[in-house]
């Protein structure tokens, strides 16, 4: 008998007994197959930004307008490049928790609502700043918003479902 054999057996129990409700543990699924979509946007970006390659707009005219503004980057790191971070960042959180890492929640959360605000703040920026409008900014936008929204909303429900 090895008593931290049992203990961890207790505890990995006592982890998985409070992992998310099954009903909603799709959506963090969900939310993490949707970050990857930003991702991928975001890398695009960086990889464009960094190699100093043009972007074609396909539906938007605009994106060069906006991509080589001066709010386009921080500094000389591309604004892009803190997208991808936020979203592997949301991607991995979104995983913890749908295993049922508890943690995970009160930080993806948090994270986006820092996604969400600085979404806004870039959306307001194209729209009466820079006066262009850039549509692979407005699928980042897009995504952030539907991330959000998926996030709260099941947040909220888990809440109602366990009263």
């Amino acid at each position: 008998r090895c008593p931290t054999k049992v203990g961890t057996l207790n505890t990995v129990n006592e982890t998985l007994s409070s992992a998310p409700q099954k009903p909603f543990a799709w959506t963090y699924f969900v939310t993490a197959v949707l970050s990857l979509v930003g991702l991928g946007d975001a890398l695009y970006l960086t990889v464009q930004d960094l190699t100093g390659q043009s972007l074609r707009c396909t539906s938007v005219a605009g994106c060069s307008e906006v991509l080589s503004s001066p709010y386009a980057h921080i500094g000389r790191v591309p604004l892009a490049v803190l997208g991808a971070f936020a979203y592997f960042t949301v991607f991995s959180l979104s995983i913890l928790f749908a295993f049922g890492y508890l943690f995970a929640r009160p930080l993806l959360k948090a994270l986006l609502v820092v996604m969400f605000l600085t979404t806004l703040w870039l959306l307001y920026l194209q729209a009466f700043v820079i006066h262009h409008f850039c549509q692979y900014c407005l699928l980042s936008a897009a995504v952030t918003i539907t991330l959000t929204i998926l996030i709260f909303v099941a947040s909220r429900m888990t809440r109602r479902s366990s009263i």
